[in-house]
């Protein structure tokens, strides 16, 4: 069933669900909360009827892949789920798993990555960048997607697996946080606009992400990375996100160092836009899928 846009925004204002990034302190009593009671990241037993899950070990974390069972799978994506680098993996991001699994006629693996207060920049960034190696075979071409958080791991590993000499990976990127020093001028613009996210949370939850990186590192901020290498880009964002003003930032970083971007931009729509279950989101998945497809 679709909502109507429209009436995300209040929805998400009157559940405060950015209660977490408000400030340092919230952000804090939300890691010590998700740490008492981790939540799930196991998928739903019926998660889609043309795809297959499985689950292995890699560097002791679990992996699912998630597989087309009509057809031989063409290529793999590995995805990286976002939740502000807390929380685990939730339905909505494995329903898009499933969906490009089975209409990308794709293998899609899907890494449950070690989260604050235990995971780390170098330690994930360590682990996806493996996983990549270990996925990939010299016939086999491998994406990278993720959303939100997830969506900055992916593109840090992209840059990463660029200078072990794995050039022009594809990258798919849902909203994802370039820059955590929040600097951007213009972010202050957006802030009153945006329901989800808040600055000073944000913060402090990339400053315990990134360890003894300094934040600016591009494991922690690609945007502040060098993008010569990098494959094609898919970025999809919205105008009442505050990490909007950065994702326009690297299409202008990216284009200048010869990299071929789409931006896929909804004018009013709030972060993680694709994941919802609206008409406008149902489309951005659709270019997704496509841009996905081996």
């Amino acid at each position: 069933m679709n909502l109507p846009e429209a009436v995300i925004p209040a929805f998400l204002r009157a559940i405060r669900v950015n209660r977490p990034f408000l400030t340092a302190e919230g952000a804090a009593e939300e890691v010590r909360k998700q740490e008492l009671r981790p939540g799930s990241y196991s998928p739903r037993k019926k998660l889609h009827p043309d795809v297959a899950v499985s689950v292995r070990r890699h560097s002791g974390r679990p992996v699912y892949t998630v597989a087309p069972t009509g057809s031989t799978p063409s290529g793999e994506v590995i995805y990286v789920h976002g939740g502000g680098w807390v929380h685990e993996i939730n339905p909505y991001q494995w329903a898009l798993i499933a969906q490009v699994a089975a209409e990308a006629n794709t293998r899609v693996t899907v890494p449950i990555y070690e989260l604050l207060p235990y995971g780390s920049a170098v330690s994930t960034n360590e682990f996806i960048v493996d996983l990549f190696e270990d996925v990939k075979t010299e016939h086999n071409e491998v994406r990278l997607a993720g959303d939100s958080a997830g969506g900055q791991i992916a593109l840090s590993a992209a840059l990463t697996l660029r200078d072990r000499g794995h050039a022009d990976i594809r990258t798919v990127l849902i909203s994802p946080p370039l820059d955590l020093t929040l600097s951007n001028p213009d972010i202050g613009g957006v802030l009153p606009k945006d329901p989800w996210l808040a600055v000073e949370g944000i913060r402090a939850v990339a400053k315990r992400w990134a360890g003894d990186l300094p934040i600016t590192d591009p494991k922690i901020s690609p945007l502040l990375g060098d993008f010569d290498g990098l494959g094609p880009i898919l970025l999809l964002t919205g105008t009442h996100e505050i990490l909007n003003p950065d994702a326009h930032l690297l299409v202008s970083k990216a284009r200048a160092a010869g990299v071929e971007v789409t931006l896929l931009e909804r004018d009013a729509a709030v972060h993680a836009f694709p994941l919802l279950p609206t008409r406008p989101a149902a489309a951005a998945r659709a270019r997704i899928v496509a841009a996905l497809r081996a």
